[in-house]
């Protein structure tokens, strides 16, 4: 499932100091050689034209497919066709669909190249200008680092799970890592805070007294889960409202940590999606998270004087986290009925947990909160990620960003002017007022959600008060 970018590339990111969610390689799964696209599409032949959902940002549906199937077998070429218009003259691609590789094709060539296939995460995406080409004599680039949280992801985990649960939870993993453990990075992130550890907890007891649990929440407001055709239906329509079609590759995958995640792979801006996370009435808001957010944000820094690292050292700027992990986590509850901070609470909590227990302790303790062991399997490794022995306290603390920049840019709403923020890229909440009259604004994108400002602040009302904040709280949390 893609939409296509084209032929034209994208210049890869540099080195990071923050990073996203990584994708894991599949295991066992073989791709056919010689498929054609019809082959290709035989799960998703045709969108259906009855097909209709309810999304979580109240503005409709997916849109909905015109053509019904054509009775009899059809030539290979049909169905293709009903899902990609015709190339235009000269044979640009720029704005068809296509589908996309198997994230088992992705992973293997990556690993036979031994790099990572030049992944990277959703705070690279500042670097969306087009490549130049080395001009005749000019010096080669250096070889690019992998992510470090490829590295960071044991190699071994399905192996350490199943001797996990074979052992009734009883034995503590030894996760093994292909890449030497990135040391700064380990160091930069090893402590944990509680500065925010009330908040978090609270909102976390605020779902299950409403619920009862957390899987009885989610069943509640989250829907049933969609089927391949009805996510690409919704993310066709998503890509339309944000004007860009044809920019961004999406991948669907069975592989993913954490439900989506905003990178750029084989310089290409790439949008991964887990199939087992993307929900009726949560998906729209997945999307306002890593395309209304992180990839609007990278395109529009493209533009902006600072969107190379001497560009920010020039222009002083803060870190974009914890403001672009907290708005993006905003907006995947904007507009939802009962917008709970769950997700971004539990890695809080988690992670502060991690740093005092061992991962079977950890994983006892989650108990209280989330029924399925295997999703607390999943947060326990994001927390633990990095450790080798986990029998030791320790955390991977990055995933506390969240819950941090969220309860920030709540505290401050009233003073941030959020579609001068979303114009200016790659920048921090407390860098706009001062950045605003150098920054290059002409061609800036503003997501589609935040043109109706006063609907658009209506919303954050509604999440604060369902979490069971306050302003009094929030201003004695982050005093001035």
């Amino acid at each position: 499932m893609v939409l296509d970018s084209g032929s034209e590339p994208y210049r890869r990111p540099g080195r990071l100091d923050e990073f996203g969610a990584e994708l894991q390689p599949r295991r066992g799964t073989k791709k056919a050689e010689g498929a054609t696209p019809y082959d290709a599409l035989r799960l998703c032949p045709g969108l259906s034209p009855s097909l209709s959902l309810e999304s979580d940002s109240g503005g409709g549906g997916a849109d909905q497919a015109g053509a019904s199937r054509a009775k009899g077998p059809p030539s290979p070429e049909e169905p293709w066709r009903r899902l990609c218009p015709p190339l235009p003259a000269g044979g640009s691609a720029c704005g068809w669909m296509r589908r996309s590789e198997s994230s088992c094709a992705v992973n293997r060539r990556r690993r036979e190249r031994g790099s990572n296939g030049g992944l990277r995460s959703a705070t690279s995406l500042p670097q969306l200008a087009r490549a130049v080409g080395l001009g005749e004599g000019a010096a080669p680039r250096p070889r690019r680092s992998p992510c470090l949280l490829v590295a960071l992801r044991p190699r071994n985990v399905e192996q350490e799970r199943t001797r996990f649960f074979q052992a009734g939870g009883t034995y503590n993993p030894q996760f093994e890592y292909e890449e030497p453990l990135p040391e700064a990075v380990l160091e930069k992130y090893k402590e944990a805070s509680d500065q925010f550890l009330s908040q978090a907890t609270g909102i976390i007891h605020a779902v299950l007294e409403k619920y009862g649990s957390y899987e009885s929440f989610e069943a509640s407001n989250g829907g049933k889960l969609l089927s391949k055709c009805q996510i690409w239906s919704t993310i066709r329509k998503y890509m339309q409202k944000e004007g860009c079609t044809g920019e961004v590759v999406v991948q669907l995958t069975e592989d993913l940590l954490s439900q989506a995640v905003m990178m750029v792979e084989n310089s290409r801006p790439t949008l991964a999606i887990n199939l087992s996370g993307a929900r009726q009435n949560w998906l729209e808001g997945m999307l306002r998270h890593e395309i209304g957010t992180h990839y609007i944000r990278g395109v529009n820094n493209a533009h902006q004087p600072w969107h190379s690292s001497e560009g920010r050292r020039q222009y002083g700027l803060k870190p974009a986290n914890p403001t672009e992990e907290g708005l993006a986590s905003l907006h995947s509850v904007l507009f939802r009925k009962q917008p709970f901070l769950w997700r971004a609470a539990l890695l809080y909590y988690t992670v502060y947990q991690a740093s005092r227990m061992s991962f079977c302790e950890l994983f006892r303790d989650l108990e209280h909160y989330v029924q399925d062991a295997g999703v607390r399997w999943e947060y326990c490794v994001r927390a633990k990620r990095g450790q080798t022995d986990t029998s030791w306290p320790g955390c991977f603390s990055k995933d506390q960003v969240y819950l941090d920049g969220i309860l920030r840019i709540l505290r401050h709403r009233q003073n941030i002017d959020f579609q001068l923020l979303a114009a200016l890229g790659k920048v921090s909440y407390e860098d706009v007022s001062r950045l605003k009259a150098c920054g290059a604004l002409e061609k800036a994108r503003i997501p589609h959600f935040m043109q109706d400002l006063e609907r658009y602040m209506q919303q954050f009302e509604h999440i604060i008060t369902t979490n069971r904040l306050s302003d009094e709280e929030l201003e004695r949390l982050l005093p001035d």
